[in-house]
């Protein structure tokens, strides 16, 4: 007696098909589960077995072999155990339709027939419409974010026998769920405003600057001067994520575990802010069972950094990598896995290890040395990856004790949009979304420069002896600042103030 169920699993951020083949023969009562099962899909032998008797339906005391193909890729996790539950009772002939492989079938089962929750329902019912297939069953906790695909039905469950009332009765329709549009609830809201930030004018326009274009961003300043205050307030002004962004960003929570309960589709820019204490495998992704680090969390998002020199540098250097490719790489026996990682890196930090050096009104307790190997926590070729570099300085008394007025997040956001806008016209032939992204053959393109602008730019390269990535990374702030501007030349300002942010790792680290 032989049956087969479709399935699905995960490889990275996207999904494979699985078929679930089950075989039983007469001899010796035994459950084999072959096709490289990790211990999770071994151990779901006793979890279908008592999820099959304890919903009411009959378990062979045969030989039962359960193949899980392409046999030469790893399985994990525990979302086979409803498919193979399924192939069990298709083989045994309690299951009568014998569907013609144009369903996929996830989800966990626990002792008494219930289906739990899996992680990536998503990627799997992406991949179950790109396929072609007609239907998809899943646990009915992940029933929203299933539904956001569209053009395949779903058909969620609570438990076994639900499942194969389905299959019994295929002209059953789907039950109603009421339709997931995630056009319209991708403008997200924050208790936070940048109309609350009093002062550090210059500062919110480099964040202004690194927003309209995606850039990375390092803040230097004494403790209590706002560094994260303004850092966390960044969200707020970026452009909302278009419905192909919050997808990506949905898979990913997806897969990791992380997709909120009972959520259709992350419709925030994420907003990471790990602790330094994170490791590197916690920061950029892996561990034995390769899941995807804060870099990837904060996909089409912001990491932010909050005391980065406390941060173990092999950590930092990591980083170097998926800052410059936007994505991440993670190699093991097993597989090579690929997570995409395209995020705007903020930082903030102290300009020693007491936070006062350069303050005029305390004086820092700090000798030279200590300043020295504080600063060098921050390799060079890592600070050569930030592009836009901020001093953010004590505020003074008369600017803490004026009332708000600052402008609000709002009207900062409109300004980024129609940057952004300018951007995507620009390079609506390829894939860029941001001027952060541009390669040698856009900056060629899309940054003109005329013989003034060119002469400006070899001071800049004398004085503060700058690298070639450096130089680039300049260009890059000097385009966004002419889109916000709504130029599509480049001028002396615009190239002055982009050199200008390029000055600050000079004073600090020489």
């Amino acid at each position: 007696m032989l049956a087969q169920v479709e399935s699905s699993a995960l490889l990275g951020v996207n999904a494979y098909p699985v078929k679930v083949e089950v075989y039983i023969s007469n001899g010796l009562p035994q459950f084999h589960v072959v096709g490289l099962p990790d211990a999770a899909v071994q151990e779901s032998r006793e979890r279908v077995r008592a999820a099959i008797r304890n919903s009411g339906y009959y378990f062979p005391a045969q030989r039962i072999t359960v193949n899980l193909a392409p046999a030469d890729t790893r399985k994990e996790g525990p979302a086979f155990d409803l498919p193979i539950a399924l192939g069990i009772l298709a083989a045994t002939g309690q299951i009568v339709h014998k569907d013609s492989g144009e369903t996929v079938v996830v989800g966990e089962l626990s002792l008494e027939g219930a289906v739990n929750p899996v992680s990536g329902v998503l990627p799997i019912a992406l991949h179950a419409r790109q396929t072609g297939k007609k239907r998809v069953i899943v646990p009915a906790r992940n029933r929203r974010e299933a539904t956001v695909v569209g053009e395949v039905a779903v058909y969620p469950v609570d438990n076994l026998a639900q499942v194969v009332g389905y299959f019994n009765h295929p002209e059953t329709p789907p039950p109603s769920l009421e339709t997931e549009d995630p056009a319209l609830s991708l403008e997200p809201s924050y208790p936070v405003d940048f109309a609350d930030v009093k002062g550090q004018e210059h500062v919110k326009r480099a964040l202004e600057v690194a927003a309209a274009g995606g850039h990375n961003l390092i803040m230097v300043g004494p403790p209590g001067s706002g560094k994260t205050m303004l850092a966390r307030r960044l969200p707020t002004i970026l452009p909302a994520l278009t419905l192909e962004e919050a997808l990506d960003v949905t898979k990913i929570y997806s897969v990791s575990g992380s997709l909120p309960a009972q959520s259709a589709l992350i419709t925030a820019r994420p907003f990471r802010s790990p602790h330094h204490t994170i490791s590197d495998a916690g920061l950029v992704g892996g561990g034995s069972v390769p899941r995807p680090g804060e870099v990837s969390l904060a996909h089409h998002g912001v990491l932010f950094l909050d005391e980065m020199p406390e941060f173990r540098r092999d950590a930092l250097e990591v980083m170097r990598q998926p800052i410059e490719d936007g994505s991440v790489t993670i190699a093991r026996v097993s597989a090579t896995l690929t997570y995409p990682a395209q995020f705007m890196l903020v930082s903030a930090m102290n300009p020693c290890p007491c936070g006062f050096f350069g303050d005029p009104l305390r004086q820092c307790a700090c000798a030279p040395q200590q300043i020295h190997r504080y600063l060098q926590k921050v390799s060079g070729p890592l600070l050569d990856r930030i592009d836009i570099h901020i001093e953010v300085p004590r505020l003074k008394q008369e600017e803490l004790l004026r009332p708000l007025q600052g402008e609000g997040s709002q009207a900062i956001r409109q300004r980024i949009e129609a940057a952004r806008r300018r951007q995507a016209k620009r390079f609506q032939a390829g894939r860029l979304h941001c001027n952060a992204r541009m390669t040698e053959r856009h900056l060629h393109e899309c940054c003109p420069l005329s013989e003034e602008v060119k002469g400006l730019l070899r001071a800049a390269i004398n004085q503060l002896n700058l690298s070639a990535r450096a130089y680039d990374r300049i260009l890059k702030v000097s385009r966004t600042i002419a889109d916000l501007e709504g130029t599509e030349q480049i001028g002396l300002a615009h190239v002055a103030e982009a050199v200008q942010y390029r000055s600050l790792d000079r004073k600090f680290w020489g």
